[in-house]
Formats: C-alpha cells, sequence, structure tokens
C-alpha cells in the first residue's frame, strides 16, 4: 500500500513540474514552429510565474474547499490542458505554414 501511495505522489509530483523544464527545452524549436522571436518565450514564462502566484495565493482555501487531493487533480487535469493547448498551437502554426508556402509555390507558378 505504502508503495502505491508513494508511486502516485512521486507522479503527482513529476506531472506538476514536468512542463517547466519541457517548456525551456522546447522552445527553441516552437519559436520556429510558431513563427515568433525567441524573445517570447519571456511572455510566456511572466504567464507562468503570474499563474504560480494566483495558484499559491490560492491554495490554502482551495485546499479547504477540495482537499488535498482535489486540488492535486485539478492542478494535473490543468496541465494536460496546458499541455494539449501548446500541442494545438503548434499544429494551427504548422498548418499555416503549410498554407503559406502553398499558396506561395501557387503564386510563383502562376507567374
Amino acid at each position: 500500500m505504502y508503495s502505491l501511495l508513494l508511486a502516485l505522489i512521486y507522479l503527482a509530483f513529476i506531472s506538476l513540474g514536468l512542463p517547466d523544464s519541457l517548456l525551456g527545452s522546447g522552445w527553441p524549436v516552437m519559436h520556429a514552429e510558431l513563427g515568433v522571436p525567441v524573445s517570447y518565450m519571456g511572455v510566456v514564462t511572466m504567464v507562468i510565474s503570474g499563474g504560480t502566484i494566483a495558484s499559491s495565493l490560492l491554495s490554502d482555501k482551495l485546499t479547504r474547499k477540495l482537499g488535498t487531493g482535489g486540488v492535486t487533480a485539478a492542478s494535473v487535469l490543468l496541465t494536460v490542458l496546458g499541455l494539449f493547448g501548446f500541442h494545438k498551437v503548434l499544429d494551427a502554426a504548422r498548418l499555416r505554414r503549410a498554407v503559406r508556402s502553398r499558396c506561395g509555390r501557387d503564386r510563383r507558378g502562376a507567374q
């Protein structure tokens, strides 16, 4: 039983901390896919920091209302939704770039 609880705690810890480190290592590829400058990482980091501050200020109220398990489950769910959002943004950027390159080829071929 203790091993299962320890594994669950470890998975919760990893799932809550992993996205921050992945963003730092993945940004060099992401900014190219999104077509934005590298400096936009600062904006993304500020949004993440703002969310961290807000969650820290609200953690006491949320823990009293939802309990520790509820807060952890909500945090993991929001993390998954955030990662899914990053994935969808990258897909949209790839699609936009593909359409632009296709339109560019069509225009050059027509000239």
